[in-house]
């Protein structure tokens, strides 16, 4: 693999303009310095001084990930929740990220998810329609029991 081998004065530089562009995890943020070619004693101090003038904020990045992964993906908590544990975040910003998600508007997101899904399924058997509507919420990250009231909610509908 190519190193580039840089000072660590060199590697702080670069590192400052590459955690002031988007807010990063500190997995990520040493997986760069070490492809600097940085030492483990230096990549813990340059970690350390982001960290000191706010370069580097876990909180920040959880609550930006959780944040825009809903808005934007549409992805429920439970797959929000695994990729922060995948990215070592710790549980108690997860926590916190999690709730800055208006729960009215992650209901309605699911609700509406689950509408147009259902509805591009109209020529399936009753069955099969739940099945797919199912797995499909489920792979997005949301829970059991909300896709369970989402689809009654919609099956309701559909009787009037």
């Amino acid at each position: 693999m190519f190193r580039n081998n840089l000072t660590p004065d060199q590697a702080w530089q670069k590192i400052k303009h590459y955690c002031a562009y988007q807010e990063r995890n500190h997995q990520e943020v040493k997986e760069k310095l070490f492809g600097f070619g940085i030492r483990k004693t230096d990549v813990d101090l340059l970690i350390s001084r982001l960290i000191e003038e706010d370069y580097l904020n876990e909180a920040r990045f959880a609550v930006q990930f959780a944040g825009g992964h809903f808005r934007l993906k549409k992805w429920g908590r439970v797959k929000i929740i695994y990729e922060l544990k995948q990215k070592r975040i710790s549980s108690a910003n997860i926590k916190s990220a999690l709730k800055e998600i208006n729960e009215e508007d992650y209901r309605a997101v699911l609700q509406k998810m689950a509408a147009v899904k259902w509805r591009s399924l109209k020529n399936e058997q009753h069955l099969n329609r739940r099945a797919k509507t199912t797995q499909f919420l489920l792979h997005k990250g949301y829970e059991p029991q909300l896709i369970h009231e989402a689809i009654e909610q919609i099956r309701r509908a559909d009787k009037e």
